[in-house]
């Protein structure tokens, strides 16, 4: 091609572009059901409900799973959630509330009103006033379309050829939705902007008032993010600086609004009612978190003892027998990890890491058959790249070389030392498979 047709070419492909630019603009205007603002959104509300449905369990998985050593926990979290939905700007969403076993204290909102809070915030709040607050926040993400929206501009920012492909295949963007757990993880670790901030804080102060909560504790949450993480003193804060960024400007506006509300209730005994079990525990979850950081450290019988600290101060927790099999599994201990990987299994069935877990340990004893039944129940509560290559390995030692190759080929593309070990099964079982052919 010359460079006239080039040109001819490159100009084409701007018209197009553009050409579908305003197209979007003009079909993609919708009206924020929070703030009254037109705003353009290629995801529509059947896409949003679509995303978080598909999304929520897998970004449970993802995130610990749930908390289930006391599940009036989420129920309670739920009817106070469902009190600030109730009030929202989209109180017809499907609103779900989950409390996860994750000590990093966050919170996060998926499309469709599918919210989770992790126990680690909770057990930093003071009264109920406070967890509305966090609550209603997320409350305000999901209703306004926030996530839908970044989706948007990532969408517009990378438009080009990209734009004419998904419009002119009618795809309804499956492919998005379709992504898997990547989407999910993108969502819930995308950090919003300053407006978009500022906008969850005002409105989600408004829904608490409505409510008859104190809106006071908004703005406490705030100055206590700031403080801390002036000091420096963030690591407990890592999670909802990830995504929430506190700012001096975000406390001086809410203080400025709260001021215009009504003051509310704090509720503060029925909350730590609801918060007992975890606070009774928080030593234990202490205990795990210093045996991660000593077996990070190479201490590993440091670290051993201190889970089996947690363990015994809490035999109930699913969390601490996963950690033991994982510090097993590094001892080389295979049959202890299996030990500790069932335990875990029996308190959490519905949790994929202890049958992960369980699977690698059963690949190590040459347990092929249990291996891999574990690997696949694993993945089909949340499909992992490791869970995949060791598939790989477990079908090829049972000479199910078909399947050995499916399966390395879905690890390599994950890439990292996993997808280059991946690689490297691939190119050794087809070379052997040419020569096997000659």
């Amino acid at each position: 091609m010359n460079n006239t047709n080039k040109e001819i070419a490159m100009g084409y492909r701007a018209y197009i572009a553009s050409t579908l630019l305003a197209l979007l603009m003009i079909t993609g205007c919708t009206t924020n059901p929070v703030t009254g603002a037109s705003e353009l959104s290629l995801i529509s509300p059947t896409q949003e409900l679509s995303i978080g449905a598909q999304q929520y369990a897998p970004s449970q998985q993802s995130q610990g799973g749930q908390y289930t050593l006391d599940p009036e926990l989420t129920l309670y979290v739920s009817e106070v959630g469902k009190k600030l939905a109730a009030v929202s700007g989209r109180p017809d969403l499907p609103y779900e509330f989950v409390v996860l076993n994750n000590d990093v204290p966050n919170a996060w909102a998926l499309p469709g009103g599918k919210i989770a809070i992790n126990r680690g915030l909770i057990s930093k709040l003071e009264d109920e006033a406070q967890l509305a607050a966090v609550l209603a926040h997320e409350i305000v993400h999901a209703a306004a379309g926030h996530s839908a929206q970044q989706m948007t501009q990532g969408m517009l920012l990378g438009m080009g050829g990209q734009i004419a492909g998904i419009i002119g295949s009618q795809a309804g963007y499956g492919e998005l939705i379709g992504m898997g757990s990547q989407l999910g993880s993108a969502l819930i670790q995308s950090r919003y902007g300053r407006d978009k901030e500022l906008e969850a804080d005002h409105y989600g102060m408004k829904y608490m008032a409505r409510v008859g909560y104190e809106p006071e504790a908004a703005v406490e949450l705030q100055e206590t993010f700031v403080k801390l993480s002036e000091g420096r003193n963030s690591n407990w804060l890592e999670g909802l600086f990830a995504s929430h960024p506190p700012s001096a400007e975000r406390v001086i506006a809410n203080r400025n609004y709260a001021a215009k509300l009504t003051p509310g209730v704090r509720n503060k005994q029925a909350f730590q009612r609801a918060v007992r079990q975890v606070k009774k525990d928080q030593a234990a979850y202490d205990a795990n978190q210093q045996a991660l950081k000593a077996a990070g450290n190479g201490n590993l019988d440091e670290a051993l003892s201190l889970v089996n600290k947690a363990i015994r101060a809490q035999p109930k927790e699913t969390l601490f027998y996963a950690t033991k099999g994982q510090f097993q599994l590094k001892q080389k201990d295979f049959k202890g990890a299996l030990n500790s990987f069932n335990q875990a299994h029996k308190l959490y069935p519905e949790y994929f890491l202890p049958l992960l877990g369980s699977g690698i340990a059963a690949q190590q004893m040459k347990s092929y058959a249990r291996a891999e039944q574990d690997l696949v129940e694993s993945s089909n509560l949340l499909p992992t790249q490791i869970a995949a290559f060791h598939l790989g390995e477990v079908t090829l030692a049972q000479d199910k070389k078909s399947e050995a190759i499916r399966y390395f080929q879905q690890a390599a593309q994950g890439g990292g030392e996993i997808g280059q070990a991946s690689q490297a099964y691939l190119q050794k079982l087809t070379t052997n498979s040419q020569q096997g052919s000659n």
